[in-house]
């Protein structure tokens, strides 16, 4: 499996590429005042607005810093819908997202932990660097926020 790597601060952290629809560089966003903190706006990406959650600031409580290494993934997130799942795309900001991995699903263990809060923290991963976590797009927003971000479409 293909991955991008990104970090938080010192830790290595991975997205699946499968799921991600395009890197961009950092674009600017319109404020989603009364959302939680850590997500960080809106874009417009193809006249479509798409929410942008910044994951410095929903995993340390930091905003994602300016750097030449930051990027926005633009990502396909499954929501549910009272029609069935439907496949949204969902902005993330991250820091030092400069290279991709390969590594096989095999490779990786789960971590042991529960993080009921963390749903997104996935399994483990070992390379010549030391420890790598793949982050489970699928579970990043909490129900609440996913009915903020992705509200019903009007028919």
């Amino acid at each position: 499996m293909l991955f991008v790597q990104f970090s938080l601060d010192a830790d290595r952290y991975l997205l699946d590429t499968a799921q991600i629809e395009r890197m961009l560089p950092r674009a600017p966003l319109k404020a989603l005042p009364s959302a939680p903190r850590w997500v960080a706006g809106i874009m417009d990406y193809e006249s479509e607005p798409v929410p942008v959650v910044d994951l410095s600031a929903l995993a340390l409580g930091r905003d994602t810093r300016e750097r030449l290494s930051t990027r926005l993934a633009l990502v396909h997130y499954p929501h549910q819908t009272a029609h069935g799942v439907e496949t949204r795309r969902l902005g993330l900001l991250l820091e030092g997202a400069t290279r991709t991995v390969k590594l096989d699903a095999a490779a990786f263990r789960d971590a042991g932990v529960d993080t009921p809060h963390a749903r997104y923290l996935g399994p483990l991963a070992h390379d010549e660097h030391g420890l790598l976590q793949w982050v489970r797009i699928e579970h990043l927003l909490p129900d609440d926020v996913q009915a903020l971000l992705f509200a019903e479409r009007a028919a």
